[in-house]
């Protein structure tokens, strides 16, 4: 039943209420910021990590969402964007000229960052700049404080993960024990003769910082100085990021090793990488806790076909597996092409037609939503109405609205499921006997017949209009053909047929998973091997079973006493590249 006038009333006061309260909340934080900064700017050393984006803080996260600019190298900037708000000025994105070496190109970018966050703070701005590790191991954030505090520009410093640090933990090698080894930190570019003297003496952990091409001449620094050749060693790349490789070896066998892999020589030699010396690297306790590179689907890279809103939370579990998720818009939505019918339902919701309404999907959500905002309607339109959601997706849309969906199906995630848990027309205690349906502009004749069946009338609309989406790009195509991708979740028919369609069909190389029999039977009309089912219709449980496959696929690799490969790397193209 509708809500008396008393109760709506009460409801608007209430949301007035709490409007007042988040407004009067938000006033005290401005006004702290203006009387500590004033109007001489301020900049804060902010550190990025290693190079995954969730090592940063929650101070990190909050200063980048206050920031008016952001100084910060590429690789460093990948990592904290996603925490800046919309418009924050990015004056530097340094790049390095042709006709330079690397080194100099390095250090002119680090000149044109410091350069760029000071002037920055003297016209008032609040400044983050952004280094990678920790801003107390950057000698060059160091100058630029000095010049700041010569200046009396206010400053913070934002500690970070130093990579020496952050980056052995994500290879599964721990630098002290219970024995309580000594742990010496080392960058090999400033490391003087002295330096590699005290290291080589001393029977240390050493934690080395280097370039990729410059691994040879700090593990032959180490030997001249006394170590022996001997003494195991792990080399990690790209450390804490979905390309981290490591490798083990020896001080006197690292370059053999590594050239072996076809590490080197590299045309990326310049890349940093950190090189854990000493008997805590030793291979049988790193392969017991190498607990990053063992996630089930390390570094796959994995297609998901659905719009990007769609994909968020489908991708979210991918990442927490190891894989690498591409989102590729499959369909694209868009209004119907008469709207008279939807604007008859909606205007029905409010004069009291409806006793239900199902939703069938997070499009079908959008839909309402934006036509309650043409009408200047918000969530509380819904008062009085029992409100269905096919499954867990739908109703977490339903949520952010400001709805909770009075039934979500106790089993399947679809029309029989929604149809199985919906209760008969009962004259009396339902004083209307009709559903609204807003649905796509693909029939539903499932559920409206299952309706009916229950006893109810339905008003079948359409609510939006799906279209085949516009082909990915070049890149993207090439890598779905080419067998770039490891993996591709189908979660329907249509995604299938839809990615087929526009980007043409994936490679004989890569997994298809697909969400139930009926989207397995699509695929394999289009000629693709099904390699893995999910146990039930559910996004979240496709992805479960996607990394239960890569389990089994990596222990049998493991059993067999064989390196574990990605499904992209066993292409035979790539095969041939590396023996040319």
């Amino acid at each position: 039943m509708s809500p008396t006038a008393a109760d709506r009333s009460r409801a608007e006061t209430s949301n007035t209420a709490r409007a007042g309260k988040s407004s009067t909340a938000q006033k005290p934080a401005a006004v702290n910021r203006q009387h500590l900064h004033g109007a001489h700017g301020h900049v804060t050393f902010l550190g990025a990590g290693p190079g995954d984006p969730g090592l940063l803080t929650l101070r990190a996260v909050e200063a980048l969402g206050q920031a008016d600019v952001l100084v910060a190298g590429p690789r460093v900037y990948d990592v904290v964007r996603a925490h800046t708000r919309p418009g924050v000025d990015t004056p530097l994105q340094p790049v390095a000229d042709e006709t330079s070496t690397a080194a100099a190109a390095a250090d002119d970018a680090a000149l044109d960052a410091g350069e760029s966050a000071i002037a920055a703070a003297r016209a008032g701005k609040r400044v983050v700049r952004a280094v990678a590790g920790d801003p107390g191991l950057d000698s060059d954030a160091a100058r630029e404080m000095l010049v700041l505090a010569a200046e009396g520009i206010p400053f913070e410093v934002v500690p970070g993960v130093a990579a020496a640090v952050g980056v052995p933990a994500y290879a599964g090698v721990p630098l002290r024990d219970a024995q309580g080894t000594d742990v010496r930190f080392v960058d090999a570019s400033t490391a003087d003769d002295r330096c590699w003297t005290e290291l080589g003496v001393s029977d240390a952990t050493v934690v080395v910082s280097t370039t990729l091409d410059q691994v040879t001449a700090a593990a032959g620094e180490l030997v001249a100085a006394g170590r022996k050749p001997d003494t195991p060693l792990t080399l990690t790349l790209a450390g804490t990021t979905t390309r981290q490789r490591t490798f083990t070896a020896t001080l006197g066998g690292i370059t053999q090793t590594l050239k072996q892999a076809k590490v080197l020589p590299s045309p990326d030699g310049g890349q940093p990488v950190i090189a854990v010396v000493g008997e805590r690297s030793a291979a049988p306790q790193r392969e017991q806790l190498a607990w990053f590179e063992s996630k089930p689907l390390f570094g796959w890279q994995v297609l998901v076909p659905r719009t990007k809103e769609q994909a968020a939370s489908l991708s979210d579990q991918l990442r927490s597996y190891g894989a690498v998720p591409a989102e590729v818009p499959t369909i694209a939505v868009e209004p119907p092409r008469t709207p008279q019918q939807m604007e008859r339902a909606v205007k029905g919701l409010v004069t009291g037609r409806y006793e239900w309404i199902a939703f069938t999907s997070v499009n079908a959500v959008k839909a309402v939503r934006e036509k309650f905002e043409e009408y200047g309607l918000d969530a509380r339109a819904f008062a009085g109405i029992k409100v269905a959601a096919v499954g867990e997706q739908t109703a977490a849309a339903l949520v952010e609205f400001g709805v909770k969906p009075d039934l979500v199906p106790s089993g399947e995630q679809s029309a029989a499921g929604l149809l199985e848990d919906w209760p008969p027309y009962d004259p009396v205690f339902d004083p209307i006997d009709r559903v609204f349906l807003p649905r796509a502009d693909i029939a539903t004749e499932t559920l409206v017949a299952g309706l009916i069946e229950l006893g109810w009338e339905v008003d079948d609309v359409t609510a939006y209009r799906t279209v085949r989406a516009s082909p990915p790009p070049a890149e993207t195509r090439e890598a779905i053909k080419g067998g770039g991708f490891d993996a591709v979740l189908f979660t329907s028919s249509s995604t299938v047929r839809n990615l087929v369609g526009i980007a043409g069909k994936p490679h004989n190389v890569t997994v298809i998973a697909c969400i139930g029999p009926a989207t397995a039977k699509t695929a394999e009309e289009h000629g693709l091997r099904v390699d893995v089912m999910s146990p039930e219709p559910s996004v979240h449980k496709l992805a479960e079973a996607l990394a239960d496959f890569g389990a089994q696929r990596r222990a049998a690799a493991v059993e067999a006493g064989e390196q574990v490969k990605r499904p992209s790397e066993k292409r035979p193209a790539r095969r041939r590249a590396r023996t040319s």
